[in-house]
């Protein structure tokens, strides 16, 4: 009997230490591919398409076709050579005149709207007077300007004499500044003007083609 005992006792004691082998390599087994598994990436990480390039040359076609779609630049002072036309005669103690724009650059350019005129003591010299006021009785137009190519704005000149509070003063020519430019050209021609702002001697219309 004590026998049948012990040899019970020993078949189980035999199971539980197998048992308890078999559920240690389990565990073991388990970590050990938990922590040799490799981390998922996400599909956006591991593939990245090759367009940069492509990107690149497409927003240089955009670009290059909105410029071409934008048309000529304005005409500036740099590309621009200026002259006055006297020869249209004038009334009622005013000249007027043509303000002759003439592209002088090798591309073509567009003109359009009202110049700034004002009268001043020389090439470098600070304007006297008032600057020429609108005349709006003409439309404002596009005026292109192929290289060589010429736009007109009619110039009127009141005779400072008109006025008997002037302060009068020699004026060596007009400065012009082009349409939408901080720059501007001088043109020669001998004047008397106005000190006074307040009296307005020169108007200039919106250039038209020649």
């Amino acid at each position: 009997m004590t026998s049948q005992r012990l040899t019970h006792a020993l078949v189980v004691t035999t199971a539980a230490a197998a048992a308890l082998l078999l559920s240690g390599c389990g565990g073991s087994s388990t970590q050990t591919q938990s922590a040799t598994s490799p981390p998922t990436t996400p599909a956006s990480e591991t593939s990245q398409p090759a367009t940069s390039d492509a990107a690149t040359e497409s927003s240089a076609a955009r670009a290059s076709s909105q410029a071409a779609q934008a048309g000529p630049a304005l005409c500036k002072a740099a590309s621009l050579t200026g002259t006055t036309d006297s020869s249209g005669g004038g009334a009622a103690g005013s000249v007027y005149m043509q303000l002759i724009l003439t592209n002088s650059g090798k591309e073509p350019c567009l003109l359009k709207g009202y110049a700034g005129v004002s009268l001043t003591a020389g090439a470098d010299g600070e304007p006297i007077g008032a600057p020429a006021t609108r005349d709006e009785s003409a439309p404002v137009t596009d005026v292109l300007l192929a290289p060589g190519a010429a736009g007109t704005a009619t110039l009127r000149y009141t005779q400072a004499a008109n006025y008997p509070n002037c302060t009068k003063t020699a004026a060596a020519g007009f400065r012009v500044y082009p349409p939408n430019d901080t720059a501007s050209l001088f043109l020669a021609q001998p004047l008397d003007a106005c000190a006074n702002t307040d009296i307005n001697l020169l108007t200039i219309a919106a250039f038209q083609a020649k």
